[in-house]
């Protein structure tokens, strides 16, 4: 990659397919000249300071190594006519999950639940190590050849490759390594690009490009079970609830398929013309997906989900005996047989849009830019070749009849204008307006699609899952305006406000029996940005941008903007006031710095530095509150129930450093050793990633239907009043276990060594 840009508001009607941003990407190239580079990183346990959240003392540290290489060279085949560039780039790590406290003192009480014979088929757990490996190598390669065809003609070929391997996958804190998988990803990407200049003030440009993946998990164990506690729950997991047994690749937020497989196809042609004062653009995009399939785990497969930790089933063992009788204990576990089933899914989809814009200088100082665009996709509701008539959850289901359809309507307008007061080439004032369509990613309703597979069809089996007949494509509404002025002495400053309004999103709707899609949610998120940047001069280059936001939606246990399924607490009343509230977007206030300083001794210190004010989250309960038989509500508090992303989390801030030197060997050869500080000042950084189950705290509250009080015995005689929502706050672990491990997200310090040749 050469460079990129980050665009979240006024782009064209070039643009397609997005309700949030864009983001333009350019990738080196070769020149007359031969360059290249090597490249050798290293991180390791003894580098990384302790996760005080995860891995507490006196436990002993987890281990952790990343070593990756990355080589580069590019140069000319033919001079001034043909040119190419190649990098490939090897990742070796060993990440690992080191287990609490508090985990390893659940795991031993599952222990001794086994040995009595208190966990369905099952007499051992196994061992219960400190830590477990999760072992990562990736493989990525890149390359580049540009032709100069003739003065008028200009072509590329780019091709990629990605080939990464993971075992231990999925697993996390709270659970046993049975519930891990291993997971194989391939993917590639070619494109040929074309400009053609047919004359002085016309131009074309030609995209041709193939990509294909191909996805796998396994699971590392297949006992047909699984058991899950509260304490292995975390608003941020990334693997499922299972505390032991098979892991069933869902999570209280998400879906992960066993099997992912992409072919995609790409047309485009652009064409643009100068003419005085417009500049006429208009084109043409076709996506064609001939093979767009997967699957979900179908296998006959039994949860057995506690309201309670181990410890408590060891302190109460005669809970677990009233289970089988005729008036069970509120404590016993609830079981889900599901399955055997097939869950595979596949479809084949196209997607076409054009557009055409002008951009026009009206007068010196002010220029009109309008376009419009359309978008509208072929076969996005058809699956294994039927469509949702098939579906067996239809008939007689007794709120929707009909089936949904391709959407026809996706017409975008997009206006934008930027004034420079009396021809000032110092300052520009910029508003934009325009509507912004995008369709759901296929896993956001896949269960609607293995539904109508022949097998399922076939045998009766499969998932109850429907699509709402008024199906519209999802917009986001989007204005903004904003203003920059670049000072004499390279200080540029920048403050822009921006309005996005997101309609017909997307919730599910838990109905007796089946669940049902629908595109009736909405968002709004308002922000106002401030940038100032310095460009390079007096030895320092500074950018500091700072957000002031505001996000909120509707949804039942999660809420999210765009492109995500939030779920519905009351069918009955899904936009109710309580339903409402901050998305997990709403970050209020958030500050990044990125800058480079010429330090004495040739020295160059760099950083990214990012502050933010506390994410929401929401806290959910087991027990059915409104009587519903659907476990997705929000915990109920001193007789009040709370309401979605009402309680926050901690503060995120993270300085991220950089120091190197360039060490000149000869005249063409420079050698660069740096070394990285991830987290400088080794702030703990739970963010959001608190506990979010009211039942998975580690000081059990007295009543999961309406919790008044914390239980300071295992008989819950002694108490002590819950008189704030902030006392039930647990941090579940670092913001970064989001993004899996190896990750330098709200990790603890960490250090990574390097050193760079290039010529």
């Amino acid at each position: 990659m050469q460079e990129f840009v980050v665009r979240t508001s006024q782009f064209g009607a070039d643009t397609s397919r997005t309700n949030g941003g864009s983001v333009i990407i350019s990738t080196r190239r070769g020149t007359d000249d031969w360059h290249g580079s090597l490249s050798y990183y290293y991180r390791g346990r003894n580098l990384n300071a302790r996760n005080t959240l995860d891995n507490p003392e006196p436990n002993p540290k987890q281990p952790f190594s990343r070593q990756n290489g990355v080589a580069a060279l590019g140069g000319p085949i033919r001079r001034g006519k043909l040119w190419f560039f190649t990098s490939y780039e090897y990742i070796d790590e060993d990440a690992s999950v080191a287990y609490s406290v508090t985990s390893l003192s659940q795991f031993n009480a599952l222990a001794q639940m086994a040995a009595a014979g208190d966990l369905p088929n099952v007499t051992s757990i196994g061992a219960i190590p400190s830590s477990v490996t999760a072992p990562f190598r990736d493989t990525l390669f890149s390359t580049r050849s540009d032709w100069r065809h003739s003065s008028r003609s200009q072509w590329f070929v780019r091709g990629s490759l990605d080939r990464n391997h993971t075992q231990n996958d999925l697993l996390q804190q709270g659970a046993l390594p049975s519930t891990g998988a291993t997971t194989t990803s391939n993917y590639y990407n070619v494109l040929v690009n074309n400009q053609f200049q047919f004359s002085s003030s016309w131009l074309g440009t030609l995209t041709l490009e193939a990509s294909g993946f191909h996805h796998r998990k396994v699971r590392s164990s297949a006992l047909g079970e699984a058991f899950n506690f509260p304490f292995t729950v975390s608003f941020r997991t990334t693997s499922g609830l299972e505390t032991f047994g098979d892991n069933q690749f869902a999570t209280a937020i998400a879906a992960f398929p066993i099997q992912r497989d992409q072919q995609k196809y790409q047309f485009r042609y652009d064409v643009s013309r100068v003419s005085g004062p417009h500049t006429v653009r208009f084109g043409v995009n076709l996506i064609h997906e001939p093979v767009l399939r997967g699957a979900l785990a179908g296998n006959l497969e039994t949860v057995f989900t506690y309201p309670q930790d181990p410890s408590f089933y060891v302190s109460n063992p005669g809970v677990l005996a009233t289970c089988t009788s005729s008036n069970p204990d509120s404590n016993c576990p609830d079981v889900d047989t599901t399955g055997p089933f097939d869950g595979s899914f596949s479809q084949s989809i196209r997607r076409l849009g054009f557009y055409a814009e002008d951009s026009w200088r009206f007068t010196p100082s002010l220029t009109w830019n309008a376009g419009l665009r359309y978008d509208t996709t072929f076969g996005l509701f058809i699956a294994s070749g039927h469509d949702q008539s098939v579906n067996p959850a239809l008939a007689g289901n007794g709120v929707v009849s009909g089936i949904p359809h391709d959407y026809r309507k996706a017409v975008a307008p997009r206006l934008g204008i930027a004034y420079s007061p009396h021809g000032s080439s110092t300052t520009v004032f910029r508003a934009g307006a325009g509507l912004y369509y995008n369709d759901l990613a296929q896993n956001g309703w896949v269960d609607a699609f293995t539904a109508v597979n022949n097998s399922n069809l076939k045998n009766g089996t499969g998932p109850g899952a429907l699509i709402d007949p008024n199906y519209h494509t999802p917009y986001a509404l989007m204005a903004s305006a904003g203003y920059e002025h670049a000072f004499r002495n390279a200080w540029r400053v920048s403050v822009a406000y921006e309005h996005q309004q997101g309609v017909h999103q997307y919730r599910r709707y838990e109905f007796p029996g089946f669940s049902l899609f629908r595109s009736d949610n909405r968002s709004i998120y308002n922000g106002l940005a401030v940038q100032l940047q310095h460009s390079f001069s007096h030895r320092f280059e500074l950018t500091a941008n700072y957000v002031l936001a505001h996000a909120t939606t509707w949804g039942a246990t999660v809420g999210e903007l765009f492109d995500y399924v939030n779920g519905v607490s009351n069918v009955h009343d899904p936009f109710g006031p309580r339903d409402h509230g901050p998305s997990g977007e709403d970050i209020r206030h958030r500050l990044v710095l990125v800058g480079v300083v010429q330090l004495p001794w040739k020295l160059e210190a760099s950083t990214i530095s990012q502050f933010e004010s506390a994410r929401p989250f929401t806290m959910t309960t087991p027990f059915d509150v409104n009587g519903d038989g659907v476990a997705n509500d929000r915990a109920v508090v001193q007789g009040m129930q709370t309401t979605l992303d009402e309680f926050r989390g901690t503060p995120f801030y993270q300085v991220d450093l950089r120091l190197s030197r360039n060490i000149a060997v000869g005249e063409r050869f420079t050698l660069r050793p740096f070394a990285e500080f991830f987290n400088l000042f080794n702030r703990q950084n739970p963010g959001n990633n608190y506990v979010p189950d009211i039942s998975a705290l580690p000081t059990p509250v007295n009543n999961l239907a309406n919790a008044t009080a914390f239980c300071l015995n295992p008989a819950c005689t002694q108490t002590k009043p819950i008189t704030s929502l902030s006392q039930l706050r647990t941090p579940a672990g670092a913001l970064g276990d989001f993004f899996g491990l190896g990750t330098t997200v709200g990790i603890p310090f960490a250090a990574q060594l390097g050193v760079k040749f290039s010529f």
